[in-house]
């Protein structure tokens, strides 16, 4: 069967149908920590939508698997090779379509890049608002697939706000169009919010139409501050939501990776910086205000930094405060420049960023790990990083049974598995204990509904194995 597969896909696709070893071995990992055991029978890099769909449609006839794969910096092991798939590379779909002024929308395929839309519509006054802190290198549809989020979520929303309307191929290879080109739309069930955030598991987003915004008008206001501590910084954090202000972006970085981060840019990246003067233990909060009325935000924020223990300082121009946002976007680099990291993803209510802090600090001790963290603090969402010594794609259990504390906890406090990354293959294995037993059948009932014969994105979010309902017991 491999063998005919490969013939149809080369006579239907020619030299766009690789098996090199090289290419192979390039889509087993993604930006995860993990990489995949198994090598994909070929990888397929398509280059417009009447290619990818001729490969469902073969893969269809033959039951052949497919893992769609765009910029490859999913960080939940999502757009990785799996035994006997096809890898369909979708990085060449990088055609921006349609730019609408007048409607503040555009139309592209999915391996544009996000900043490099942004750059596009910038000099027109617009603004594509969904900010990985990966922008430059991740593309739309990636970040589709996987509903991300980034670091101006809490003022601006995650993707799924700015998306009006899909393309997408199914399984079968038809080409489904969802959503609207307008500001409203109720017609029927939301198709376009539902594959949003679906992981590639119910079809291949090729092309999407996306909201656009006016540029913010007005200063941008960059506000940092020192703590004693992280739980400090997270107290201050959430004493920000709690004061009715909503910065276009609030960060906060724990002592552990920002000596990370330093160690990797070097002294001079971070001289004459706020990061420079931290004493050891100290942690970091990185406010943005934009808009009218940023000075009188960028005030108040100061204010209730300082009345939480903070030491606060205020950018002097807008470069001043960039160079700090460039050294927030190097965080995951650094860490990963250093051995093994496994990059992961809770959100919690924004009330309760202290405690998960603290809980965080608690499990990496009982399980003698160094548990550097980052988080989106505006939205309540924490990217701890396990970081361990080990061969790729090889997680040692203390660090699976570290993750496990943490994500119970993270539900415990009211929170979830995952804000952003997804739940690809890493974390499949706790979704029925956060969705309960009668939302994950639903869910793995619209599964098949959309993928009758499983073909797409196998072992993403469910096992692959799962072929009729389980108990939760059977299902761990």
């Amino acid at each position: 069967m491999p063998l005919d597969v490969l013939s149809a896909l080369t006579d239907a696709l020619g030299a766009r149908v690789s098996t090199a070893p090289a290419d192979l071995d390039a889509v087993r990992e993604d930006r995860s920590g993990w990489r995949g055991a198994s090598r994909a029978l070929a990888v397929v890099h398509a280059a417009s939508v009447d290619d990818v769909q001729a490969v469902m449609r073969i893969a269809h006839s033959t039951s052949t698997p497919v893992v769609v794969r765009g910029a490859g910096t999913g960080l939940a092991g999502g757009a990785i090779a799996s035994a006997g798939c096809l890898v369909l590379d979708l990085s060449g779909l990088n055609r921006i379509l349609e730019v609408s002024e007048a409607d503040e929308f555009a139309v592209v395929e999915a391996g544009v890049l996000n900043g490099d839309l942004a750059d596009t519509v910038a000099p027109l006054g617009l603004w594509y608002a969904p900010d990985p802190a990966s922008r430059a290198i991740s593309s739309i549809g990636g970040n589709i697939a996987t509903n991300a989020g980034g670091l101006l979520c809490a003022k601006y929303g995650v993707t799924r706000e700015s998306v009006l309307a899909l393309a997408v191929v199914l399984a079968d290879g038809r080409l489904l169009r969802t959503g609207h080109r307008t500001v409203k739309g109720v017609t029927g069930y939301d198709l376009t919010a539902l594959l949003t955030g679906s992981e590639g598991t119910l079809g291949i987003i090729v092309e999407a139409t996306v909201r656009l915004r006016p540029l913010p008008g007005g200063e941008v206001v960059t506000i940092a501050a020192a703590f004693p501590d992280v739980e400090a910084a997270a107290a201050a954090s959430a004493a920000v939501t709690a004061s009715r202000v909503r910065p276009a972006m609030l960060e906060l970085m724990d002592s552990a990776g920002i000596a990370r981060v330093a160690d990797h840019l070097g002294a001079d990246a971070l001289a004459g910086t706020p990061l420079a003067t931290l004493a050891p233990g100290e942690a970091f909060l990185l406010a943005q205000t934009d808009q009218a009325g940023a000075g009188a935000e960028a005030d108040s924020i100061a204010t209730t930094f300082a009345e939480a223990g903070g030491r606060v300082s205020r950018s002097t121009d807008a470069a001043s405060g960039e160079r700090l946002v460039a050294i927030r976007r190097a965080w995951h680099g650094a860490l990963a420049a250093r051995g093994r990291v496994l990059i992961e993803d809770v959100a919690v209510p924004r009330s309760r960023l202290p405690e998960m802090f603290r809980a965080i600090e608690r499990i990496g001790a009982e399980h003698g790990l160094e548990i550097p963290t980052l988080a989106h603090a505006g939205d309540g969402n924490l990217h701890p990083n396990f970081v361990f010594d080990g061969d790729p794609g090889e997680v040692p259990e203390h660090v699976w049974a570290a993750a496990d504390a943490m994500f119970r906890e993270a539900v415990a406090l009211g929170g979830t598995l995952t804000g952003e990354h997804g739940v690809g293959v890493l974390k499949r294995r706790w979704l029925a204990d956060e969705l309960g037993e009668d939302q994950y059948d639903l869910q793995r009932g619209i599964k098949a509904l959309f993928d009758p014969t499983g073909i797409l994105n196998p072992g993403v979010m469910f096992e692959e194995t799962e072929m009729t309902p389980t108990t939760p017991e059977e299902r761990r």
